[in-house]
């Protein structure tokens, strides 16, 4: 790795840059995360262990919008400009810091719907975010009315943040979901000037790489769920079972997600991006979920929950179907022919769904088992199809 220099032009990089990889400035960048979706992954297992799962749903999946949000900020404007001198790489260590904060925050937003932290964790972020526009417009003249649209629709979509902190909680979700709009709505007003130059294949890559840290911090929860369970009861069948299951289901997903390769789809298509990159949201969300949900079955296990068994594996088989499914939509505006086909793709989410019914009967382990085995099928399936299309690497 070569040394960055003091001070660059920031220009847009070249979208057909042969071999561009993730940096290791971007690496240490996703490192952050894994605090921020540890922590709101945890208070997600509590709700559902202790039997008010669907309370937890929408806190869930607000602070997780805040965490998704700006991962994705960072990586689509790192793919068009970074050039990795002194000032890009301090901006975006400010922005590494405000991650920090918003995940100190998270547990505050969470049980007591108290934002005040993760908004100023957020706010830090942005303002990193808006210095490296800034600096785009003024240093990239051909893309300048794009930059500034960027830096100036951020602004302005973060002072409403910060001012819905003085709203009565009884507008939380509903300022939430309003500010979420419009924030989502930025990238696509700035982009009616002209779009950026991001790269395919380092977008691709950037997803995946951070679908292997959802998946990670799934392994983390689990591990120290089943660490707590043999400190309490000990060794057992039924947590081994769990175990072992979990990880063939986590195997089997990151199997299942690069069978799917988007790199040399979103080159064709690259008009299909926002869908793409935006509905990864539900990819992403369903898999920190699935962690929480293993968490929730070695728990169940050692007694120390309060949930049914259904409830159990309804809390995991619900996840898993979500991310089979969107992954079969995501992929299929962008590809002449998915890789796994959509009918098995359907049978699978079914059989899946259908485990919590016989929870009652078969208990926890077993559930966890028969949904990690319909997933490694699927998997299966689709590297035995010999129809599978040429190029899908796995």
């Amino acid at each position: 790795m070569t040394s960055p220099s003091i001070r660059g032009r920031m220009v847009a990089r070249n979208p057909s840059e042969p071999h561009r990889a993730s940096s290791p400035l971007e690496l240490l960048f996703d490192l952050t995360f894994v605090v921020a979706i540890s922590q709101v992954a945890a208070p997600l297992a509590a709700r559902i262990a202790n039997g008010h799962g669907p309370d937890g749903i929408v806190p869930y999946l607000m602070v997780f919008f805040a965490i998704w949000w700006a991962w994705m900020n960072f990586t689509w404007f790192a793919s068009a400009y970074d050039i990795d001198d002194v000032p890009y790489r301090l901006l975006t260590m400010l922005q590494m810091a405000g991650v920090l904060v918003l995940a100190a925050g998270v547990p505050a937003a969470f049980e007591g719907q108290d934002y005040v932290v993760a908004t100023i964790g957020y706010l830090i972020m942005r303002v990193g975010l808006v210095s490296q526009w800034l600096r785009a417009g003024v240093e990239h003249p051909e893309g300048r009315v794009t930059a500034f649209r960027y830096a100036g629709g951020v602004t302005a979509v973060q002072i409403g943040w910060v001012a819905r902190l003085a709203l009565p909680p009884e507008f939380g979700v509903a300022s939430f979901l309003v500010l979420a709009i419009l924030d989502l709505s930025v990238p696509l007003w700035a982009e009616r000037t002209g779009s950026t130059s991001w790269h395919p294949h380092h977008i691709a890559e950037r997803y995946g790489l951070f679908t292997i840290i959802l998946l990670g911090e799934s392994v983390s929860a689990a591990t120290i769920a089943v660490k707590g369970s043999l400190s309490a009861t000990g060794v057992s069948a039924a947590l081994v079972e769990v175990a072992a299951a979990g990880l063939v289901l986590l195997f089997a997903l990151w199997w299942l997600y690069y069978l799917e390769p988007a790199g040399s789809g979103l080159a064709a298509r690259r008009n299909r991006s926002f869908l793409w990159g935006y509905g990864h949201y539900v990819i992403f969300a369903s898999l920190a979920a699935v962690g929480a949900a293993l968490e929730v079955a070695v728990e169940h296990g050692a007694g120390e929950s309060h949930i049914s068994d259904a409830g159990a594996a309804l809390a995991l088989a619900v996840p898993v179907a979500l991310f089979l499914a969107s992954l079969s939509a995501l992929h299929a505006p962008l590809v002449s022919r998915l890789a796994i086909r959509p009918a098995a793709v359907a049978i699978a989410a079914a059989l899946i769904l259908a485990v919590p019914i016989a929870a009652p009967v078969i208990g926890v382990p077993s559930s966890v088992l028969a949904i990690a085995l319909v997933a490694a099928a699927l998997a299966a399936v689709t590297i035995a199809d010999p129809r599978r299309r040429v190029g899908t690497t796995f």
